[in-house]
């Protein structure tokens, strides 16, 4: 059977810019051993679980209706994408201890004030060795952007680092740090590291970057319509499709990679 083409199943939904980086994270979770029952922790409108898994993921938590709303309505394979969905705070979860045996947090993490809270209550989630994967952006993240690395090169350092908060807002991004803040973080929280690796390396960041601007129709798509790519076929995204490719094709990890993907497990 031949591999699931995540990268056009992400884009005839997604802006490019997105869907380039969703299907590379989809493919990083296909090595990882998720036992059942599964959280996922911040799932949003479920379009990725929907995506990189062929089962049911058993619960979804996320604070923002819509999004749960729209998740209930996502599919994997022949079957609802998750099995119980809940509106609230991943912080304050209303699941018993060790109720799961594996958790995963695609690029949510960063997005949360009060993350420290949410690794805690994830591990009083988990069974004892139970595994839980999530991505989020480093510290090489900011100093990737092309616009803010073009603005030091001739000397506006200031303008730079303008621009670069500047994108971190619009990202959301309240985290962006190394794996040693990561292990701190997830060590007292109950967690021990088993590896962690950098992906998604500059020249990829960048065609993110500047999606989010070059991306502006798909938005208006969105608006009007409630979709993102108005004709999801794949003559019409066979250009999008052959400009991304080459960065999906590549080995992902990578030691200046602008994303981690961590893998930990709950101490015993």
């Amino acid at each position: 059977m031949p591999d699931k083409d995540f990268l056009y199943l992400h884009l005839r939904d997604l802006p490019y810019f997105r869907g380039l980086l969703r299907a590379i994270e989809a493919r990083l979770y296909q090595d990882v051993d998720l036992p059942a029952p599964t959280l996922d922790v911040g799932c949003g409108d479920g379009h990725f679980a929907s995506v990189a898994f062929d089962r049911p993921l058993e619960a979804g938590i996320d604070p923002w209706e819509g999004p749960i709303r729209a998740a209930a309505r996502r599919r994997a394979g022949n079957s609802a994408a998750y099995r119980l969905l809940v509106i609230g705070d991943a912080g304050q979860a209303p699941f018993p201890d060790g109720y799961f045996a594996s958790a995963l947090s695609n690029s949510v993490l960063e997005h949360i004030p009060h993350v420290e809270a949410v690794l805690a209550e994830t591990a009083r989630l988990l069974r004892p060795g139970a595994p839980f994967a999530f991505c989020v952006p480093n510290h090489q993240f900011l100093g990737s952007l092309s616009v803010g690395r073009a603005c030091d090169k001739i000397g506006l350092r200031g303008l730079g680092d303008r621009y670069r908060r500047f994108f971190n807002r619009i990202a959301r991004h309240v985290h962006c740090d190394p794996p040693e803040v990561w292990q701190m973080r997830l060590e007292a929280a109950g967690f021990r590291v088993e590896k962690w690796f950098h992906y998604y390396p500059p020249a990829a960041m960048q065609v993110s970057e500047w999606g989010h601007y070059l991306g502006l129709p798909s938005l208006l798509a969105r608006k009007l319509t409630g979709r993102w790519v108005i004709v999801p076929a794949r003559w019409n995204l066979a250009l999008t499709t052959r400009l991304v490719r080459r960065y999906y094709d590549q080995p992902p990890a990578c030691q200046d990679g602008t994303m981690t993907f961590y893998l930990a497990r709950r101490k015993g």
